[in-house]
């Protein structure tokens, strides 16, 4: 089979394409055929700069993956070849709060990714995925949808609620795919107007130009008539978390996402408004169930910014790195 290998820090154009023997899974694992793959901007920061993470070489890239069961392993009960599956961000975090453990079990970080042919995973990372989507579809769930879905299902949106999204990137339009579909009001951030544009037709009730309005947080308490927003969605960059605390009301909540928000914080706000701010970390299996039974009750479908072939998947990090998507981007398997 083939597989994308991480072999040093040499970033993306250094990945290496190998051919290596197709897995057995061993007690509890189960073997899944990969057809689709999809690239978050964490797979893009593990491939450039993987040392700081520790990574050993050679290490798979890439967490977010569906395929079909081809394969068990002694005593699993929870699969059956030909099931369609999508593995789970973390193996090893099943439910309830999430631990140590679990941290260390990211697939194309602390353990083997799933941009190959084939994929070996635990019984317990692994899920059913939504019959109407199809395995390009299903493979950009387990990071960016989840992460959203985290972030505002899970700490209690509630329909009538106003969220503030900023970008169009993955998380960000599953935020505004999953707060649409629960009866919020949207308001995204972006310096597009094409991209706004088309966030409109996904549903956003508001938009802002950030490029054009750099006082964004102000224009979001104009729309909001002074209140702020009930929620916050931050995926932003350098400098936009002040602005974020300044947008949400006085008991709002703020989910802090990934690793691009970065810089000093003034507790201030937070102190002064009773801020929620909450770091979110991917999510655990017993919410990715449950998102995937909304995704199906709803039939809802995520949005594709541009697929790739396996072979290019080289190509599809540089598409990352120029920072021009609109929701994901996916490679064929």
């Amino acid at each position: 089979m083939k597989r994308f290998e991480i072999i040093s820090d040499g970033g993306i154009d250094a990945l290496n394409l190998a051919e290596t023997d197709v897995p057995t899974p061993g007690p509890g694992e189960v073997l899944v055929k990969v057809q689709a793959n999809c690239i978050n901007y964490r797979d893009l920061s593990i491939v450039e700069d993987p040392g700081p993470r520790n990574i050993s070489y050679p290490r798979v890239p890439n967490s977010d993956g569906a395929g079909e069961v081809v394969e068990v392993g002694e005593g699993v009960t929870r699969f059956k070849a030909g099931d369609r599956v999508a593995g789970t961000f973390f193996q090893r975090w099943i439910g309830g709060s999430i631990t140590a453990d679990a941290m260390a079990s990211a697939l194309g970080g602390a353990l083997d990714g799933v941009l190959s042919e084939y994929a070996v995973l635990s019984e317990d990372g692994l899920v059913i995925v939504p019959d109407h989507l199809s395995p390009i579809e299903a493979a950009t769930l387990p990071c960016a949808a989840l992460t959203a879905w985290h972030a505002l299902v899970e700490l209690g949106l509630r329909a009538g609620d106003t969220v503030l999204v900023l970008g169009t990137g993955g998380v960000s339009i599953f935020a505004l795919q999953f707060a649409v579909m629960h009866g919020a009001r949207v308001i995204i951030t972006s310096s597009s107007d094409e991209k706004l544009a088309r966030a409109r037709d996904l549903g956003a009730w508001q938009t802002v130009n950030y490029r054009d309005t750099p006082d964004w947080d102000a224009a979001v308490l104009d729309l909001t008539d002074g209140f702020g927003v009930d929620r916050v969605v931050e995926v932003g960059g350098g400098g936009t978390l002040q602005r974020s605390l300044k947008s949400v009301r006085i008991g709002g909540t703020v989910s802090l996402i990934g690793v691009l928000t970065r810089g000093e914080i003034d507790p201030l706000p937070v102190m002064g408004k009773s801020i929620r701010l909450q770091g979110i970390y991917v999510g655990s299996r017993t919410m990715f169930d449950s998102m995937n039974k909304a995704i199906s009750v709803h039939q809802m479908r995520p949005t594709i910014d541009r697929q790739f072939e396996f072979e290019d998947a080289r190509a599809a990090y540089h598409h990352m790195r120029g920072a021009a998507h609109f929701g994901k981007i996916v490679i064929g398997v």
